[in-house]
């Protein structure tokens, strides 16, 4: 996957320094990722047509994320960064095989780094149930939900979801380490305080349905929010707030709505 931008100044890796293109040069920067490392390149070219690289791998700050690159992090656009499980530096494969209809389950694994600094039991696993063709994506602090989202999966056929798992200290003090969704609120509270952490504003008119369901005594409220199309559901576990997100486009939602309905039910704490 390549993704072409225009700039006068590139940042090497090399020499952390900006590179100044004079005038008379052209310069074409372009990116793609390899074995999970995204690597930029600028190509001058001279008024002679001399052309030289001037840098290989690129760090990605979060200021030029939101400028270049929202689409590379599984946000609405025309492509997905989508990356193999394993090839990404700390990401460790969670994927089952795929059963008899096509449909693969992931499982947070036990070693899979993460959590919210020191004095923080380990995040209990999760699982959910993907069609084969799903794959993990790269997570950012730039994304919305910041360094909370835990986990971002796709399919450029069917759509996105992602999973925010949140210390219930931000909400209250009083919940202990034992929390469950019931003691942060009813659903109506509960879509109301978090929806916008996940569409990123108000849920105001926006909830078509919520129900509640229950799965080997944990409770999850699940709900179906338009505009945008997204399914959420939420549930607590330990002295954590687990919110998944199910979206797509428009076509997306119209073509698949059965099956992205079907993991966003499928969300399970273990």
């Amino acid at each position: 996957m390549a993704t072409a931008l225009s700039t006068t100044s590139v940042l090497c890796w090399r020499n952390p320094q900006h590179v100044h293109v004079p005038p008379s040069s052209q310069t074409l920067c372009y990116s793609s990722q390899q074995n999970g490392i995204l690597t930029t390149v600028a190509a001058s070219a001279s008024k002679d047509g001399e052309k030289s690289e001037k840098c290989s791998t690129l760090l990605v700050s979060r200021r030029t994320v939101l400028t270049f690159g929202v689409s590379l992090l599984g946000f609405p656009g025309e492509s997905l960064a989508v990356v193999k499980q394993g090839l990404l530096a700390g990401r460790i494969p969670g994927l089952s095989e795929p059963d008899e209809q096509g449909w693969r389950t992931y499982r947070r694994p036990d070693e899979k780094s993460g959590g919210h600094g020191v004095g923080w039991s380990p995040i209990i696993p999760y699982s959910f149930r993907v069609p084969q063709e799903w794959e993990e994506v790269p997570v950012s602090i730039a994304d919305l939900g910041g360094t909370e989202i835990d986990l971002r999966f796709a399919s450029s056929k069917e759509g996105r979801l992602f999973v925010i798992v949140a210390p219930v200290l931000r909400f209250s003090d009083v919940l202990g380490d034992n929390a469950t969704i019931e003691k942060i609120g009813p659903p109506e509270k509960v879509i109301n305080a978090f929806g916008p952490e996940m569409i990123g504003e108000n849920v105001e008119g926006k909830v078509l349905s919520s129900n509640v369901a229950e799965h080997e005594g944990r409770t999850y409220y699940q709900f179906e929010l338009e505009p945008p199309h997204i399914f959420i559901t939420a549930t607590a576990a330990g002295n954590r707030l687990y919110l998944f997100g199910v979206t797509g486009s428009g076509l997306q939602w119209k073509r698949h709505y059965d099956d992205l309905k079907k993991i966003a039910q499928s969300f399970r704490v273990v």
